[in-house]
């Protein structure tokens, strides 16, 4: 499929496969609303990772914080007794190259999503810990290993779900270029070429 367009008299074909696909454009208002919404969403996993590393004594005690010596997954995956996969995380419980994964993924996520940089990369990968989360934490169970309820408000969708869909959302919206380092990043010569690093 072609386009013709006649300004000036001049006749240009541009086909269907010359147009790359661009992010919705969103007006300013919604913006910086998607602009917060990244700063906020970035925060939440940014803060995970300090809190696991610190111990500020919000989940985490000093005691049994990263830099004490302490194992940043172990108390979550150690404590899972529900589900097809509870073996699987329990088995995983401790073992250095995890808590490392997870805190630089965190980490990592948070910071460039509150900057507004590699978005993309930024989803993928915070979808990714997500899923694995939501697969620990399992809510279709009802009951835990001791027939206890899970305390599951809903079989499917929970906070993990949310958070893996508004990464993807600001993501669609090009929310990294609003207050954010967005465009600067994509101008960067490593990655102006490379689509998926934007």
């Amino acid at each position: 499929m072609s386009i013709d367009s006649s300004a000036s008299g001049l006749t240009e074909n541009v086909t269907t496969s010359d147009v790359e696909a661009s992010p919705i454009v969103v007006k300013s208002g919604a913006a910086k609303l998607f602009a917060v919404l990244r700063v906020v969403t970035g925060f939440i996993f940014l803060w995970a990772a300090i809190d696991k590393t610190f111990g500020l004594h919000y989940s985490t005690v000093s005691e049994k914080a990263w830099v004490n010596g302490g194992s940043p997954a172990k108390g979550f995956l150690g404590s899972i007794d529900q589900g097809p996969f509870a073996s699987m995380f329990n088995n995983m419980a401790g073992n250095v190259v995890v808590d490392v994964l997870f805190i630089l993924g965190m980490f990592a996520v948070g910071v460039a999503v509150i900057a507004g940089v590699a978005m993309k990369i930024s989803a993928v990968s915070g979808a990714i810990i997500m899923a694995m989360m939501w697969l620990a934490e399992w809510p279709l169970a009802q009951t835990n290993g001791a027939g206890e309820p899970t305390g599951s408000t809903n079989p499917l969708i929970d906070y993990h779900i949310i958070y893996a869909l508004v990464l993807f959302a600001l993501v669609a919206v090009a929310a990294g270029k609003t207050w954010g380092l967005g465009n600067v990043w994509e101008k960067l010569p490593i990655v102006k070429d490379q689509k998926w690093m934007h």
